[in-house]
Order: structure tokens, then C-alpha cells, then sequence
């Protein structure tokens, strides 16, 4: 299917052929019919892909400091390694979509095959939505103008945030799409209505809907029509869907409003607020949150917890049925608001339009090709060849499920400079997928997991999607005769990781030494570092003490790695490698372990991922893992201290390591950190390539992932 595509780096526009999206539960499948271009989002996220470097540092100087603390902590090199590869991931334009229902998910009620609904899909011939995102158009809306409900909706948010009642005035300062969009459904709750914009066309429009207008470049002339246009009291309320750096939008409309009146920001201004207009008038700023309750929130939008309407009257998909039903009863006029019309082929052209100096109001793409047409979740490029049974020499040829960030920016890399074949990729969505299948060559593309696993012309799978599917993924790769890249975790709870083992005993039964590989990407312990480290210790018989600590970083309460059922958290999600690189360092089993964690307290969302795990080991050693997500950025990440014989090893970061007491060693320092991803890789690659068992012994893995799921469990 096609999808338009933005560079974040360069800001060209692509239009991708891209595998179509499976339906997942909870989530609607949508053939497109139409979908709207916003002027106002779309046009920023253009102008900062052509940006230079400086300019979009200087436009995000948040990610400027999260940038700075990454280079002092892992070096110069990882940051800039880091930027390059978020910007080289491409970006899906588009929210407003409007098309027919071609699949519902598990779960789904209330939508059937070949109902008409509006949604926030992307510019994409087929787009995969939450149940909670989709409306159904009533069947005198048309699907060019249903599309406009999604982007009608924000104006209608900011509506609801001013609160304005039969009779009262409000000034809309930016006549835009959204502006536009608002005027109209202010005056069908029957406000009055004064709009401010530059632009003659647009000033006429807002005429043409019924309110008074006038330019805002008319020195002093908006603050004076708006006291007379309010009888001399001031405006009730002001809802700015501008887009401008300047701050003036918000001083102007505080210069309008009325004693204890309603500013809303919708659009983006500066925030350089005057303390003088708002303190004598006691005025109300805030700004609102795109569509409505429900915007960003994870339980809502992609788990289908509703809220209660007696609760929360509306939210954004309600919203959006509030649109669509205004289009129906003729309030809510978007015929005159389409600027251009191009079919979704033609995209590049809508894009240098909306670029140019006279920006379009409303553009619509539409997609003329038969659903039928767009059925593809597999693009084949090339052929694959043969493939040698398990556990004979054998290339390995890979399946790689998951494309994500740390798929593209390590894993890929690192099978592909160890002489693995790259032959299928696959996303859950598609886009991720094709971006990476183009960039590294692979033959095929996917959006179907299990058919990458029954391929025949690949026999290794890689298994670095969310951490929920790994366990089902790996079981059926492994009753498939495939080998196993497994990204950490291997699996997030008990049950789960004993039908592995059991499955890996049957498989080992069943076939003996020509068994397929099972290894999880416990990178840590093939660090060069470590191996040194490993060496070291060799020499000394006596038990060690290992203190690592982690500083984790937070992350919200709301990240699919904190969701139990998803991400398992992040000791069965992170604090395994360190598990893992402990009990290497050692050599010998884990025989106990203890976990605590930090109390609750206010400041704590989570408090498990701020715990200290101790590990007694059987050789008697002991380790300590302060796993800490309340520490600063600017720390370093990663710190291992051994106490052992007399003598005392420091790995700060994987970048550095220093001994005290060693004769002929104090230390090893690396150009660039370097924590054993490309050496743990190749590791695996050549054991499946010349017939060799896995370099991690999957005893060992099974174990560490036994106290890890154990541990996870014990601090919630």
C-alpha cells in the first residue's frame, strides 16, 4: 500500500510502498477514502525537516540537553550515533482520515466490515486505529468532508475549554483551517463571534459564517474593535488558533478580555506572559490538548478503557461524533474550506503548496485505488536459496521480527557486518519495516510474524519486538526448526518461560546436536571490557563482591515497559543483563537472591525500578544490584565495582576500566563505549554458521531469567 513519508533530516516527502497492517484487538482496519492535510501541524513538521541542524537544535533545545547529558556520559560518538538515527527514521504525516471499515480486532463493538467512520490515521491507503479513535459518519456527510471531523475536533476542545454560553462574545485570533472551523461551531452554540487574521480571503470566509472580522495588522485597531464589538465590557473569551513564535496573540487577547475572562491556546505562541494583564483582571489562560480527554492516554486510546460519560461528557472520540454530527445537520460548512484536491500519488505537490508563502486552507488527498489493491502484508524484492538443517555449518539467513529503534540502530548493523543474510523484516505496522528492509537490503517485508517464521529460506529468527510477544514468538520459531536471536527479556513470567525450556528439551530430544540455538542478547558479558575483566579474575580463587550500579533514568508510569502484561517492567525488562553479567563474572549458579525496593512516597510513581537485588552465588560470591531510576542523566549509566583478594576492579560505562592491586594491569580505556552488542552478535552468527553450540550456555539463560521474572514479581 502507499504511505506518505517525511525525513525529519532532509524534509522530503516520500511516497513509500509499505506492507499493510495487520488488524490487532482492540483496533479497527481502514481502507482510506480520504483524508485532510493540516496546515497548521503538517506545515511545522515540513518547515523543521528542512531546517538545518542549528535550526532545529535551537527549536528544540530540550533535546539539545538530553543530547549534551548522553555525550558526557557515553561519549561523543553514541550521541551523535543516537541523533543520526532518530533522524533518519522517517516520520508518518497525517491525523484526519476518513474510509470505510475493512477488519475489526478482538474485542471490537459496535463497528462492523464496510461501516463508514473518520479516525486519526495517517495519510496511508489502509491505516490499523484504536476502537476508541474511530466515529462512524452518519450518511449524509460525505467522506471528503468527514474527513475535516478529526481536525474540527481540536477547535471544538478549546471551544469546551472556554466554556462560552448562548449570547457571549468570543474573538478567534487566526483564521486558519482550525479557526475557521471553530468560528462556525461558536456560532451554532450561538455566541457572537469577532475573528482577527491577515489574511483578506480568510477575513472573508469568517464574514461568510457569520462573524465580524477584522485584520490584525491594523495597529491598535483589533484591541478597539473588539471593546466596541463587547458593548465596551471586554470580549468573554479568546481562543487563539494561530501559529506564530511572537508572544502578542496572548497579550493582545488579554488587552480584549473582560474582567476574569477565558483565554485558550489551541494553536502554538510564545509564552512570554505579562504578570500586569493578567493580575488586574484576574483572566484564565490554558491551553488545550488536541482532540480532548482521552488524547495520550494509553488506557484510553490503545487499551479501549472508556471513561464514564457521567463522568467525562466528552471525549475525543466523542468529539469527533460531535463534528460529524454538525456536518449532518448543515452547521458545520467545510465545502468552502477545501483549497486543492490531489490523489494521495500527487502528495509531493500538496506538500511544496503547503510550504509556499500563500499556504492553502484545507487540502484533501484522496485514494482512488481498489481496497482490494491494498491487501499486501508481504513485499517481496529478491529470492532466497536453500536452507542446511540446524545445526550443520549453514549462512545464516534471518527473519528479523521487530524494527524498532534498537532493532535498526544495533541489531541490524550487527548481523549484517557478522555475515548474516538479511532476508525478511517485520513491523507490526508496516512503516518501521519497509524504512529498514530499503536501508539494509533485506529481501522481504513484512507485517505478518508468522509467515517470517515459516519462511523456508530462513533459518535464524530474531526475536526484538515488545516484550510481550517474545515468549509465543519464540516458542514458534523453536517448533519451527529456527534458530533464536532472542532481544531481552526472553519472556516475562513463570509459565511462560517453562513451556520454553520444556520445548527446548523436546527439540534437544528430538534432534541431539543438530537442535536449533536459543540465546538471549545478554550483551554485557562480551564487552571487551568484561572479557578482560573475565580474565582478570581467572587467576583468583577466592569468592568475589560485586557492587554494579545502575543509573537507569526515569521513565513515566505510563511507558509500555513500566504495563505489567506489556513491558513486565524494568527488572525483568533491563536489570537482566545485570543478573546476567554478575553471574558470568562469577561462573557459578545463583543459589538465593533478596529484592527491595524504595517505599511509596508521592514523589514515586514506581517504585520498583528504584530496588536494590542481591545475589548469593553458589562458588560464594555475593553481588549487588542498585537498579536506580532516580538519579540525574548527566551520571554515568553503568558502573561495576569487584572487590576480590586483595585487590579492586572498576568498569565505569563500558568505556573505562581500572584495577587496583593487579601487577601489570591499572586500567584500559576504549575510543568509545562499547557494551558487547556487535561481539555478542557475531558470537551467535558464527556459532550457527560452523555448527557450534550457543555462546551463552542456555542453562545460564534460563536461569537468569528465572530470578529475574522472580525478582520483577517479589518488588511489585
Amino acid at each position: 500500500m502507499k504511505q506518505i513519508l517525511q525525513s525529519l533530516a532532509t524534509g522530503d516527502i516520500e511516497i513509500a510502498d509499505v506492507p499493510r497492517p495487520g488488524v490487532r484487538d482492540g483496533h479497527v482496519l481502514i481502507n482510506t477514502a480520504a483524508s485532510v492535510v493540516s496546515a497548521g501541524t503538517e506545515r511545522m513538521l515540513v518547515e523543521f525537516g528542512r531546517a538545518g541542524w542549528l535550526q532545529k537544535a535551537m527549536q528544540q533545545p530540550e533535546k539539545v540537553r538530553m543530547v549534551l547529558d548522553k555525550a558526557r556520559a557515553d561519549g561523543i560518538g553514541a550521541a551523535i550515533e543516537a541523533v543520526r538515527s532518530k533522524l533518519d527514521r522517517p516520520l508518518a504525516l497525517g491525523y484526519s482520515n476518513a474510509g470505510r471499515v475493512a477488519e475489526v480486532g478482538r474485542g471490537v463493538e459496535g463497528l462492523a466490515p464496510g461501516d463508514r467512520v473518520v479516525s486519526n490515521g495517517n495519510h496511508a491507503e489502509v491505516v490499523c486505529v484504536p476502537r476508541n479513535l474511530c466515529a462512524r459518519i452518519p450518511s449524509s456527510v460525505s467522506d471528503e468532508h468527514a474527513a475535516f471531523a478529526v481536525v474540527g475536533a481540536i477547535g471544538l476542545q478549546g471551544i469546551r475549554l472556554a466554556g462560552p454560553t448562548l449570547g457571549e462574545s468570543v474573538v478567534v485570533t487566526g483564521l486558519g483551517l482550525i479557526g475557521l472551523l471553530t468560528v462556525q461551531m461558536l456560532r451554532a452554540l450561538g455566541c457572537r463571534v469577532l475573528g482577527i487574521d491577515i489574511d483578506p480571503a480568510r477575513l472573508e470566509l469568517a464574514a461568510r459564517f457569520g462573524a465580524e472580522v477584522v485584520r490584525a495588522d491594523a495597529e491598535g485597531s483589533a484591541v478597539a474593535t473588539a471593546r466596541a464589538f463587547s458593548r465596551g465590557i471586554g470580549v468573554d473569551a479568546v481562543i487563539i488558533t494561530a501559529s506564530t513564535k511572537s508572544s502578542d496573540p496572548v497579550h493582545q487577547a488579554a488587552q480584549m478580555c473582560r474582567k476574569r475572562g477565558r483565554i485558550v491556546l489551541v494553536g502554538v505562541t510564545g509564552l512570554e506572559l505579562s504578570r500586569a494583564d493578567f493580575y488586574e483582571k484576574e483572566l484564565t489562560f490554558q491551553v488545550s490538548c488536541s482532540y480532548g480527554p482521552g488524547r495520550y492516554d494509553p488506557s484510553y486510546e490503545e487499551g479501549g478503557q472508556d471513561y464514564p460519560v457521567g463522568f467525562v461528557r466528552w471525549t475525543e472520540q466523542r468529539n469527533f461524533e460531535a463534528v460529524l454530527d454538525l456536518m449532518a445537520a448543515g452547521k458545520l460548512d467545510v465545502d468552502p474550506l477545501i483549497s486543492n484536491r490531489f490523489a494521495v500519488e500527487e502528495a509531493p505537490r500538496a506538500y511544496d503548496l503547503l510550504a509556499s508563502s500563500g499556504a492553502p486552507l484545507g487540502i484533501v488527498l484522496t485514494y482512488p485505488g481498489k481496497p482490494e489493491d491494498r491487501r499486501a502484508r508481504t513485499l517481496k524484492v529478491g529470492a532466497g536459496s536453500p536452507v542446511a538443517a540446524p545445526g550443520a555449518p549453514q549462512k545464516p539467513r534471518v527473519a528479523f521480527l521487530g524494527a524498532g529503534n534498537y532493532a535498526e540502530r544495533i541489531l541490524i548493523p550487527a548481523f549484517a557486518s557478522a555475515g548474516a543474510e538479511l532476508r525478511t523484516i517485520v513491523s507490526e505496522g508496516g512503516l518501521s519495516a519497509a524504512h529498514s528492509g530499503r536501508k539494509f537490503g533485506f529481501a522481504v517485508t513484512s507485517t505478518e510474524p508468522s509467515s517470517a517464521i515459516a519462511d523456508p529460506d530462513a533459518n535464524v529468527v530474531v526475536v526484538a519486538t515488545r516484550h510481550d510477544a517474545h515468549a509465543a514468538q519464540v516458542l514458534a520459531a523453536l517448533r519451527a526448526g529456527k534458530h533464536v536471536f532472542c532481544e531481552k527479556p526472553l519472556c516475562l513470567a513463570l509459565d511462560g518461560l517453562g513451556e520454553i525450556e520444556e520445548t527446548m528439551r523436546a527439540v534437544r530430544s528430538e534432534r541431539g546436536a543438530a537442535a536449533p540455538l536459543l540465546m538471549v542478547g545478554f550483551n554485557r558479558r562480551f564487552s571487551p571490557l568484561v572479557v578482560k575483566m573475565k580474565l582478570l579474575l581467572a587467576s583468583l580463587a577466592e569468592p568475589r563482591v560485586f557492587v554494579m550500579t545502575v543509573n537507569a533514568g526515569f521513565i513515566s508510569s505510563e511507558h509500555w515497559t513500566q504495563e505489567k502484561s506489556v513491558g513486565g517492567g524494568r527488572i525483568v525488562g533491563e536489570a537482566c543483563h545485570f543478573i546476567d553479567l554478575l553471574r558470568h563474572l562469577d561462573g557459578s549458579p545463583v543459589d538465593e537472591w533478596r529484592a527491595s525496593s524504595v517505599g511509596r512516597h508521592p514523589a514515586f510513581e514506581v517504585t520498583d525500578d528504584k530496588a536494590t537485588i542481591t545475589l548469593q552465588f553458589a562458588g560464594g560470591s555475593i553481588g549487588t544490584i542498585h537498579y536506580l531510576a532516580n538519579g540525574d542523566r548527566g551520571f554515568p549509566k553503568e558502573r561495576l565495582e569487584v572487590f576480590c583478594g586483595g585487590k579492586v576492579l572498576q568498569l565505569d560505562n563500558f568505556r573505562r576500566l581500572r584495577g587496583w592491586g593487579w601487577r601489570g594491569f591499572s586500567g584500559m580505556r576504549l575510543w568509545r563505549q562499547d557494551k558487547g552488542q556487535a561481539a555478542c552478535v557475531r558470537a551467535f552468527v558464527e556459532a550457527v554458521s560452523l555448527g557450534r553450540a550457543s555462546p551463552i550456555p542456555i542453562e545460564e539463560v534460563l536461569e537468569v531469567s528465572r530470578v529475574a521474572i522472580e525478582a520483577q514479581a517479589a518488588l511489585r
